[in-house]
């Protein structure tokens, strides 16, 4: 008998798990803690895999030269295809105004998220840690990534018998990380099935979330999943084919298992083996590139997440009947964008550099509140978003560095 593919298995359980969170949610308490012990196994390697790729990739491109290449090729895409959706999201919430009339009694307060206020100069100031090993023990990714990428470089400057040694030491080190990666992954139905059903338990155990869900926010939520499905299926894949000459479907169906993955955790962090892994063996990226862009764009390139910004900030300055003017929302566009940057790849994360944007026009942070019943299921959606475009810049630039790829 053939065996499942694993994305098959992860899809089965995912509906199995939403079944058993609806009709079984008074046990869910038995199989939650799957979930949670799969999202400690990631966690548990994201900082040693991030470090060693990202090192290894560095010293791996060979010179300085060749880095700043790939790094600009990188970082423009990210942009601009960051600031691509999040025009796209600002257009679809224009036009559908799904605030308008909205029920502000939905509003729940929300004390740790308003006690924490990250500022634009904050997030550049994390750029360069204080105390690297600190960033290490707190996963500040943008922090590590900094840290990787100057280690990485100035092992190309030291004496060869040096410079052999630390390459082949983090390259040893990544493949046993991704050896490790494989191991867990094969874990990853169970480890969903406890996710997901603890999330169906917790909404279907509250009639009154449901309702929030399909009743006052409903129109919302659609105008989200357009934007995102827009940007998903329209953008990227045109992307992909008119830059990279890469066909968008077969590139989907190799990406499929990152994408459920992505959707299921909510965390394109804890995802990022998933994605490395898919990267090189599915699409036939070289590691050179995989081990450098993802990390990178796992940290930095958050189509989904500045795109949800975006559109929820005008949900709930329409809420309370505050008209931002052009001026004001290109300051909304612009805020986003650099917020998602800095926004850690983990759940829920968006909603507190929302804090940045509502601040950056005037709107009361307690606004976060009316969108809090419907966050977790967008929450999904967006980080499914964030890893398909992490893949597609890493095979969009292998393409333009001339590598032949399987898709």
């Amino acid at each position: 008998m053939k065996k499942i593919e694993l994305h098959w298995q992860i899809l089965i359980a995912f509906i199995l798990a939403i079944l058993f969170g609806i009709f079984l949610h008074e046990y869910v308490n038995y199989v939650r803690w799957l979930g949670d012990l799969f999202l400690r196994a990631l966690k548990m390697i994201i900082v040693p895999l991030v470090l060693s790729s990202m090192i290894a990739g560095v010293s791996n491109l060979g010179e300085s030269k060749s880095l700043g290449r790939i790094g600009l090729k990188a970082t423009i895409f990210f942009l601009s295809t960051g600031l691509i959706a999040i025009l796209t999201g600002l257009i679809f919430v224009n036009i559908i105004q799904p605030g308008l009339d909205a029920d502000l009694g939905l509003r729940t307060e929300i004390p740790e998220l308003t006690a924490q206020k990250y500022g634009i100069k904050e997030i550049i100031m994390r750029i360069i840690p204080t105390n690297v090993f600190e960033a290490f023990i707190n996963a500040d990714m943008i922090a590590i990534i900094f840290f990787a990428i100057l280690f990485g470089l100035f092992t190309l400057k030291v004496d060869t018998k040096y410079r052999d040694t630390l390459n082949n030491f983090f390259n040893a080190a990544f493949e046993v990380m991704m050896k490790m990666t494989s191991f867990i992954i094969l874990f990853a139905p169970i480890g969903i099935f406890g996710i997901v059903a603890g999330v169906v338990a917790d909404q279907s155990a509250d009639k009154s979330k449901l309702i929030s869900m399909f009743g006052h926010l409903g129109v919302y939520m659609i105008t989200v999943f357009l934007s995102l499905g827009f940007h998903f299926i329209v953008t990227l894949p045109i992307i992909l084919k008119v830059v990279g000459r890469i066909n968008p479907l077969n590139h989907f169906k190799a990406m499929s298992l990152p994408i459920l993955t992505a959707f299921s955790t909510s965390s394109s962090s804890a995802t990022l083996p998933v994605t490395i892994s898919a990267v090189e063996k599915k699409a036939g990226v070289s590691n050179k590139i995989s081990s450098f862009v993802l990390p990178l764009g796992a940290t930095v390139n958050m189509n989904g997440t500045a795109l949800y910004e975006c559109v929820a900030v005008m949900f709930i300055s329409q809420a309370y009947g505050i008209d931002l003017n052009f001026l004001q929302q290109m300051i909304v566009v612009i805020t986003a964008l650099l917020a998602s940057i800095g926004a850690a790849g983990i759940p829920m994360a968006g909603l507190v550099m929302m804090s940045i944007v509502l601040t950056a026009v005037g709107l009361p942070l307690e606004g976060i509140g009316l969108i809090l019943a419907v966050d977790r299921i967008l929450d999904m959606s967006r980080t499914a978003l964030n890893v398909f475009g992490d893949t597609c810049g890493a095979v969009v630039i292998a393409k333009l560095e001339g590598e032949n790829l399987k898709i």
